[in-house]
């Protein structure tokens, strides 16, 4: 596996596949990779001949007093893992590199779905991560793109973002990867202390809770939602919200939706967990 840091360099690699037919499989990551990001990359060596992976911390997804200057940087220990997973090729740039105009002007901007879940919390998030995803895009020329469903809302956002803006890439969304006891794994685990990481687990159970009353039949919605928010709280989180949605619209869900998304964000201390399950409504009347 090869580690590069220019545009330049990227883009002659890929048109060398490209020009000998090969399929190209992409990951953009933030790097302080885990399982999860690595079920990713086999995912796309799964579907296409050569695989790239990028990480980068990109600074305009993150708001002025999000977790930015603390996110992890590890990337000796990164490029290890992929060389271990098959990965071709990490294409790890600078900000400047990405950048090269410095202050940002131009943006790329999916409305509507952006309204609700994180976007309704994060403002200016999804404007970052479509931006920066478009510009990858834009450079690694990918066949097919492999995203993580447990950012259920990023998925859909980039899904619309690549049909719209016609970019001849496939979005693949592989299953959200889960620690023994049901935990997301995420990059923001680390940050916990031994007692909320104890905790954390609550989150994905209460979210199959509310799975379960959904397919029994329950259809208030609003009380449900009520009621596992304040179940969480009093454990011990800070909800920023607990929505069950419509899972293509991401509005929230009506009784007679019948794709539905229950989506979660919470704080343990400092950090912000996310997660969601899916599922379809079969009303048997």
């Amino acid at each position: 596996m090869q580690t590069i840091h220019s545009v330049a360099q990227v883009r002659e690699y890929v048109r060398g596949w490209h020009r000998k037919g090969h399929t190209v499989g992409f990951v953009p990551t933030m790097g302080n990779l885990h399982d999860g990001h690595i079920s990713l990359v086999r995912e796309a060596r799964a579907r296409c001949d050569v695989v790239v992976v990028s990480i980068f911390v990109n600074p305009t997804q993150f708001g002025p007093n999000e977790d930015f200057d603390r996110y992890p940087r590890t990337l000796d220990a990164d490029a290890a893992a992929l060389v271990d997973a098959g990965a071709d090729l990490l294409f790890a740039p600078s900000v400047d590199e990405m950048y090269p105009l410095g202050q940002n002007q131009t943006w790329v901007d999916v409305d509507g779905l952006g309204d609700y879940l994180c976007g309704a919390s994060r403002e200016g998030h999804f404007r970052g991560v479509t931006t920066v995803v478009s510009r990858l895009f834009n450079i690694v020329q990918p066949d097919v793109a492999v995203f993580g469903e447990k950012d259920f809302q990023q998925l859909a956002i980039l899904r619309r973002m690549t049909e719209e803006l016609l970019f001849p890439v496939k979005i693949v969304g592989a299953p959200t990867s889960r620690e023994e006891d049901g935990l997301a794994r995420s990059s923001r685990n680390g940050f916990l202390s031994e007692s909320e990481r104890k905790l954390a687990p609550q989150l994905y159970a209460n979210l199959q809770q509310i799975q379960q009353a959904v397919e029994a039949g329950e259809r208030d919605y609003r009380s449900l939602e009520a009621r596992f928010s304040d179940a969480l709280n009093e454990a011990g989180f800070a909800v920023d919200y607990l929505t069950i949605s419509n899972a293509r619209s991401l509005a929230p869900a009506a009784e007679n939706d019948t794709d539905l998304v229950i989506a979660v964000a919470a704080k343990l201390g400092q950090t912000r967990l996310i997660d969601n399950v899916s599922l379809a409504v079969v009303d048997n009347q």
